[in-house]
C-alpha cells in the first residue's frame, strides 16, 4: 500500500498480533512504522486495552479517546459472581453451580439462548489443593509453579526454582492434585444430563478441525438452531448474537494460574469480552461468573466492567514485581535438539550477563524451561532480564550477540530476543 492515511488495529490487546515464527514481528511496531512513514493516523481499538497501550496513553505518548456507552445504548448485563468454594462446601461437586443451573433453566423457559465459556486460556498443570483450590506459587516470581509428573517436582518457568512435589496444602493441610479436570466435552455431557430437551452445540479445537466447521457452528447458533453454545475463548471474541441473554463463565479464574505475569490482565480481558456477549439485542442480559477466587480484582472489575479500577490495581502489581510496563523486560529464548547442551548454553548466557550488567538494578532471572518445554523435538528454555530503561537492555543485547557470535558452542542453539515494550 502507498499513501496510507489510516491504520486500524482492532482488538489491539490480542497477543496473536505478535508473530512467534520467522519472520518474527509485532504488528503494533510494524503499524507504527508504516504510519510514521506515511504521516498517517494509527488507531488502536479495544474495550480492554493492553496495559502497555493504556500506560502510553496515560503518559501522553498516545491520545486516549473513550466510548462512554454501549452500542445502541443498551444497558450492560447484570453479573452474578458464584463462589465455588461455597458450592463445594454445600455438597455440589459439579462444574455447574446451582445458581448457573437455575439461570440456564429460566433462560430456556424464556426461549432465549445461552453461551457457556470454559476458561482454559493459558492452562498448565498447576499444583492445586483438592479442598480449598489454593494454587502454589513461586515466592520469587508470583506465578504458579507447574507440576512435572515425570520428575515428581514443581517448577517455576520464570526463574527455574524447583521443589519436590508438595503433599500438603499450606493453607488448609489437604493434599495437592494436578490441574483442572473438566473439559468442554465433559461440560457438554453434564449440560445434556441437566437439560435433556435443550439443543446443545460445542465449539472447541476438536469440533472445528474440518474446513468451514467454525463458520457452520456459529451460523447454526445465530440461526437459532441451538439453545446452548459451549466452548473455549473462541466463542466470545466479538460475536453478536441478539438472542443471547445469558453468558456463563465456568472456571473463570483458571487463567489466573497461567505461567505468565499477564495472567490477571488476560483473565480480565476474556471475562469482560464474555460478559459483553449477553444482552446485545432488545432483551437485557445476565452473566454468571463461577470462581474459586471471587475476591480477586480481575474477577471483581470484570464483573463491574470497570477497566479503570482494574488498570490501577494491575499497575500496582506490575510496579511491585518489576514487570512491564513499569519496567523493561528482555526475554532470551533458546531452543536446541540436545537438552544438556541447551541448558549449558543458557547458563553461559546467564553468567555472561551477570559479568557485563554493571547496573545493579538489572535483574537476571533463569534459565528455566519454557511453559511448553519441547516442540518439534526442540527443547526450549529462557533467560529473562529486567531493567528500568530499554537502552540498558539494548546495550546488553548487543554485547551478548557479539559474545554468541564468537563462541562456536552456540551454533547449534536457536536464539531469539524478545523485548516487552512500553508501547
Amino acid at each position: 500500500l502507498e499513501n496510507i492515511g489510516l491504520v486500524i488495529i482492532d482488538e489491539e490487546q490480542e497477543h496473536t498480533y505478535r508473530s512467534e515464527s520467522a519472520p518474527r514481528y509485532a504488528a503494533h511496531e510494524v503499524a507504527r512504522q508504516r504510519a510514521a512513514e506515511n504521516g498517517s493516523l494509527l488507531l488502536l481499538a479495544s474495550a480492554t486495552p493492553s496495559t502497555e497501550s493504556f500506560y502510553a496513553a496515560q503518559n501522553g505518548r498516545t491520545q486516549l479517546v473513550r466510548l462512554t456507552q454501549r452500542y445502541g445504548g443498551n444497558p450492560l448485563p447484570k453479573v452474578q459472581i458464584v463462589d465455588m468454594r461455597a458450592e463445594l462446601a454445600s455438597g455440589n461437586p459439579r462444574e455447574i453451580s446451582l445458581a448457573m443451573e437455575d439461570a440456564i433453566r429460566r433462560n430456556l423457559d424464556a426461549g432465549k439462548q445461552t453461551i457457556l465459556l470454559l476458561n482454559r486460556r493459558g492452562y498448565q498443570t498447576m499444583a492445586q489443593c483438592e479442598d480449598c483450590r489454593e494454587v502454589l506459587k513461586c515466592q520469587k516470581c508470583s506465578v504458579p509453579m507447574v507440576y512435572h509428573k515425570s520428575a515428581h517436582k514443581l517448577l517455576c518457568h520464570y526463574c527455574g526454582y524447583e521443589t519436590p512435589q508438595v503433599h500438603a496444602c499450606p493453607s488448609c493441610g489437604s493434599p495437592y492434585i494436578g490441574g483442572f479436570r473438566a473439559g468442554t466435552q465433559q461440560i457438554e455431557q453434564n449440560v445434556k444430563k441437566l437439560f435433556p430437551k435443550a439443543r446443545v452445540l460445542r465449539m472447541d479445537g476438536d469440533t472445528t478441525k474440518t474446513k468451514n466447521s467454525y463458520e457452520e457452528i456459529l451460523s447454526s447458533f445465530a440461526a437459532g438452531e441451538a439453545d446452548i453454545l459451549i466452548g473455549t475463548q473462541m466463542i466470545v471474541k466479538g460475536h453478536d448474537f441478539p438472542n443471547v441473554t445469558l453468558v456463563g463463565a465456568l472456571a473463570a479464574d483458571l487463567s489466573l494460574n497461567a505461567v505468565d505475569y499477564r495472567a490477571g490482565e488476560r483473565t480480565f480481558q476474556l471475562l469482560t469480552q464474555a460478559v459483553g456477549r449477553a444482552g446485545r439485542g432488545e432483551k437485557p442480559g445476565m452473566a454468571v461468573i463461577q470462581t474459586y477466587h471471587p475476591e480477586h480484582y480481575s474477577i471483581q472489575t470484570a464483573a463491574e466492567q470497570d477497566y479503570g479500577t482494574f488498570y490501577e490495581k494491575e499497575m500496582d502489581y506490575r510496579r511491585l514485581m518489576g514487570y512491564p510496563p513499569a519496567a523493561e523486560l528482555l526475554a532470551i529464548h533458546g531452543a536446541g535438539e540436545d537438552e544438556a547442551h541447551l541448558t549449558q548454553a543458557m547458563e553461559y548466557i546467564r553468567r555472561y550477563l551477570i559479568r557485563i550488567r554493571g547496573n545493579r538494578e538489572v535483574q537476571i532471572i533463569g534459565p528455566a524451561s519454557e511453559a511448553v518445554s519441547k516442540i518439534n523435538d526442540l527443547y526450549r528454555m529462557a533467560v529473562y532480564v529486567r531493567a528500568p530503561q530499554e537502552e540498558v537492555l539494548a546495550g546488553l543485547r548487543e554485547k551478548l550477540e557479539r559474545y554468541i557470535e564468537i563462541n562456536k558452542g552456540f551454533r547449534t542453539v536457536y536464539l531469539q530476543f524478545d523485548f516487552s515494550r512500553k508501547y
